[in-house]
């Protein structure tokens, strides 16, 4: 043992209870000698914690944290980020990323909570989330010591892991010992992700049985369903007008979508780190609510202030998937996001059916700027003079007409 790592009396670790966190839990009291504490997060991944807390005490953790923070999560983080309609290249609705700071926070809460002198992840050193957890601890904690194993030890194969796991007793799931899934799943309330193993050959279609918590599209119902969303400064506070909470309307939407085929996505993604990735997602919920809050908007924005929220978009989404959560230009932009929602009032109707989510209505009584009288292509009685038209056209084509002068000239 080193004296740095005698140095560290006492770690917080992010616990699943899975494999790879089980085997760290050992190794961390091995290798630094040192208490760790253990913090399990619910945020909806659709699995029992409980079996982490009978884990953690077979290994002498006294100190067992297991949270249920799926209204925080949702409420927090999922909803602001669909204010801002954000979405990472053009299709992925961020589902992993926007998990990655409620945790790191907590992380740190504990770890100040109980004067411990460092936290641990078992994310790899290949991938994006290692960058996220300690973006987020290091903005919250600046002096926070992160210990990652991945990124220390020589447990690089799935075989070595089991042995240590054998040669110190550590309890391992069945079908963990047989393979398991031959790519690796990581789940909360807004999604389910799919990566690695037989995925990371960017040409190979999964099996459907692979998807989770979708009906494949052509097997939805051949009758489509209508749902009506309430927004409320840009959030959806009630379905087919029953008021729900946070994680409520999100589990709704997920029950809606999967029922439908709505939400899954093959996706090659670009990772901070500087590879590209293969994965498969399945987001029905919010799929649904990217569609609808969009809607919400068209009626309730101003053309340049959506305009403008479309410009920051990808600038937004990019700072959420790279871990910059607690960054003060994502906070900065939050606020403008946010500002821009108190007129993102009223209600949308969908049409769920075989995969798509089709916008059949929107309205708001008291922030709509969409004006019949003046829109109709009948008699508006004046109230849109058409002659007027001419001279806007013609103040803007004048900078177009006067390169087309120069050009003939030459």
């Amino acid at each position: 043992m080193t004296k740095t790592e005698s140095a560290v009396k006492k770690v917080v670790l992010a616990y699943s209870g899975g494999l790879d966190t089980s085997v760290i839990l050992k190794w961390l009291q091995d290798t630094y000698g040192c208490e760790v504490i253990t913090f399990t997060a619910d945020i909806g991944q659709g699995e029992e914690v409980a079996p982490a807390r009978r884990k953690a005490k077979l290994f002498g953790v006294k100190q067992i944290f297991i949270e249920d923070l799926r209204e925080e999560f949702v409420r927090d983080y999922v909803f602001p980020m669909f204010r801002a309609n954000a979405v990472y290249e053009g299709e992925y609705l961020l589902g992993t990323s926007i998990a990655r700071p409620l945790i790191a926070k907590r992380l740190v809460e504990i770890a100040r909570t109980t004067g411990a002198d460092a936290i641990s992840h078992g994310a790899t050193g290949k991938g994006n989330d290692q960058v996220r957890f300690e973006l987020g601890a290091y903005a919250l904690m600046p002096n926070v010591r992160v210990i990652a194993p991945w990124r220390e030890w020589d447990l690089l194969s799935r075989e070595k892991l089991l042995a240590y796991a054998d040669q110190h007793r550590i309890p391992v799931d069945y079908k963990k010992r047989k393979g398991g899934a031959p790519y690796s799943m990581d789940a909360n309330l807004l999604h389910i992700s799919y990566e690695g193993g037989i995925l990371e050959d960017p040409n190979f279609e999964p099996e459907d049985s692979m998807w989770r918590i979708t009906v494949s599209p052509e097997k939805a119902p051949s009758r489509p369903e209508y749902v009506d969303l309430t927004y409320e400064r840009g959030d959806i506070t009630a379905i087919n007008g029953k008021k729900l909470s946070a994680a409520k309307v999100l589990t709704e939407l997920n029950r809606l979508g999967g029922k439908h085929g709505i939400g899954r996505l093959d996706l090659v993604e670009n990772r901070y780190v500087g590879m590209k990735s293969r994965g498969c997602y399945e987001t029905p919920g919010g799929t649904i609510m990217l569609r609808a809050h969009r809607a919400m908007e068209s009626i309730t924005l101003d053309r340049e202030v959506l305009a403008l929220k479309d410009d920051l978009m990808p600038r937004y989404a990019r700072l959420i998937y790279n871990g910059y959560w607690f960054s003060p230009e994502r906070l900065l932009l939050q606020k403008l996001i946010d500002e821009s929602q108190v007129t993102v009032n009223g209600n949308v109707r969908l049409k769920l059916y075989k995969g798509t989510v089709l916008v059949t209505g929107r309205s708001s009584k008291s922030d709509s700027l969409f004006d019949p009288k003046i829109s109709t292509f009948d008699d508006d009685g004046g109230a849109y003079n058409q002659a007027d038209a001419a001279g806007f056209i013609k103040l803007n084509a004048l900078r177009l007409r006067i390169a087309a002068n120069l050009k003939k000239r030459k």
